[in-house]
């Protein structure tokens, strides 16, 4: 009997990485396509072609220039999904400046180290939406203080600052874009998303042009993209399923963005789809599972759309066939990555059947590699479980200013450990089992319990503090906290989260909050987390539903 294939996949050569930056792209989508529509923002009325669009990012990389901003300098934007957001993307990209996405839940403890972190002299931010006030937030930190010492500009989209921005620009700046922009290589870095580990703090994944506007460029090829179709990105921009998946798919395809809005909101989704006759939808599958619950779903004419992405956590099954049957979704995709792989290695095929497109993560992208390997660093047979390795164009530049932790996540073979326990079959389908790294899920967003035990360490009352994931209906995953007291102190669930709400994102506040006298220890002292999971699932009577 032959030996099985061993678990290492190439992807194809074919058709060839893009050597472009994406200012050059831009170029080339205003030539190609400048009067086709480029974006549509449903929540601020506003519509571009791609000649308006490849304009106003001139308007803004002139201003940036004006303020003397020079290449390789960081320009960070925080802000929810709004025009001037993908405006900057593509604005920062042309004047040689590396554009820094700060997830718009930051609060301040987490924007300051942010901009801190990588040393932001600019910053674009949105106007207050809901309960996040951005200019208040900034305010309070005091940008050129002892707490921002590096920012020295804040523009503020929708207010004077802004119109500020663009009329800066002098003669002399608009020349200079053609100038910038020739000198930038697709090798550069171009943008830096925080994403944090199982210790410390968050770390910027810095990827360059030639990461992101490839990654964009064949996600955007797997679900048949043209300059036809009007994809519907609800997902946020800030996180690389917005900016590289719906954006950079939509630049190199001319496929025009359609936003539904700031946040996230089912019905304002599917009236974006109806009304724009979108042919694509996004989305997380948390997010699928709010569009096909909502009590108006029936009222939608959804039949425009044929494809689409869902990714960011395990698809459960039976809402992969609803999005097929209920939403015309049938060319509907799958995709696995991370952030440090700009961010997708495998997807399925608008081909591939049904069983393999919620059974699977699909194949491996072409001009990449993977291989899964054992403890000991081998690569193991087809079937068989280990860690997921990445090879290729789309694997980061490293994390900023960080070497240590850069030569920790990619080894001297160039291989990216993602953490991720995978297997590949005998076809070359990949399937995610499992992770190494102490991480939770939560409707997308991955959620790392260190950064956020660290964070609760700092209440006098708690001895000592272990975060974890339970399943969730709802979410795939909600965080739960087991606390241990210093003898004396009280504290209530409520004491904890009220602890957190303004100094960490809410998608970080632990849901579930227990007190306990100890927690469950293997014999060498090591935390049993899974035993402290099973506990709370059996005692809220969840478990984990049956997923892709």
């Amino acid at each position: 009997m032959a030996e099985p294939a061993p678990s290492h996949v190439i992807g194809p050569v074919e058709p060839p990485l893009l050597e472009l930056t994406i200012g050059a792209a831009l170029e080339v989508a205003r030539e190609r396509w400048g009067e086709r529509e480029a974006l549509v923002d449903c929540g601020q009325g506003r519509r571009f072609s791609w000649a308006q669009l490849a304009g106003e990012a001139d308007k803004v990389a002139a201003g940036l220039i004006a303020l003397g901003l020079q290449p390789g300098d960081r320009v960070a934007i925080w802000s929810l999904n709004r025009w001037e957001w993908t405006v900057t993307q593509f604005a920062a990209a042309r004047a040689g400046l590396v554009f820094v996405t700060i997830n718009p839940a930051y609060r301040l403890s987490e924007v300051e180290y942010a901009l801190n972190r990588v040393g932001c002299t600019a910053l674009i931010i949105s106007p207050a939406f809901r309960t996040s006030d951005y200019p208040g937030m900034i305010a309070e930190l005091g940008p050129g203080s002892a707490r921002l010492p590096r920012l020295r500009h804040v523009v503020t989209m929708g207010e004077r600052s802004w119109d500020d921005l663009i009329g800066a620009a002098r003669p002399d700046d608009v020349a200079a874009i053609a100038r910038r922009a020739a000198l930038v290589k697709p090798d550069d870095a171009t943008n830096i998303q925080f994403t944090s580990g199982t210790t410390g703090s968050p770390k910027g994944v810095t990827l360059s042009h030639r990461n992101i506007l490839n990654n964009g460029y064949f996600t955007g090829r797997y679900i048949r993209l043209t300059e036809q179709d009007r994809v519907c990105i609800p997902v946020p921009l800030y996180h690389c399923f917005g900016m590289v998946m719906g954006n950079l798919a939509a630049l190199t395809s001319g496929a025009a963005m359609v936003y539904p809005g700031e946040g996230f909101d089912p019905l304002a989704t599917l009236r974006a789809v109806a009304d724009e006759r979108c042919t694509a939808l996004y989305g997380v599958p948390t997010m699928f599972i709010a569009e096909l619950e909502h009590e108006a779903f029936a009222g939608f004419d959804l039949s425009s759309l044929r494809t689409g992405i869902m990714a960011g956590s395990p698809c459960p099954v039976e809402v992969m066939r609803k999005v097929n049957d209920r939403m015309h979704m049938r060319e509907v995709t799958i995709c696995y990555g991370m952030t440090e792989t700009a961010p997708v290695s495998f997807q399925s095929s608008t081909d591939d059947s049904l069983e393999r497109r919620c059974a699977t993560v699909g194949r491996i992208h072409p001009h990449v590699e993977v291989k899964v390997v054992d403890a000991e660093g081998r690569t193991v047979p087809r079937g068989q479980s280990g860690e997921l390795c990445t090879r290729g164009y789309s694997v980061m530049l490293g994390y900023w200013d960080d070497a240590e932790q850069t030569a920790a996540a990619i080894d001297a073979g160039g291989w990216m450990h993602t953490g991720d326990l995978a297997t590949i079959d005998a076809e070359g389908y990949g399937n995610i089992v499992g992770r190494i790294k102490d991480m939770v899920i939560r409707g997308g967003e991955n959620l790392y319990p260190r950064e956020i035990e660290e964070y609760l360490y700092r209440h006098p009352a708690i001895r000592d503090v272990q975060v974890f994931g339970v399943a969730d209906e709802r979410y795939g995953e909600e965080l739960c906290a087991w606390v241990i007291l210093h003898e004396g102190a009280a504290m209530t669930d409520e004491d904890l989260r009220t602890f957190c709400r303004g100094q960490i994102a809410h998608q970080k506040i632990p849901r579930h909050v227990r007190f306990v006298s100890a927690f469950p220890l293997t014999v060498t002292g090591k935390v049993k987390k899974y035993e402290m999971r099973a506990a709370m699932e059996a005692e809220l009577g969840v478990r984990a539903a049956a997923t892709a």
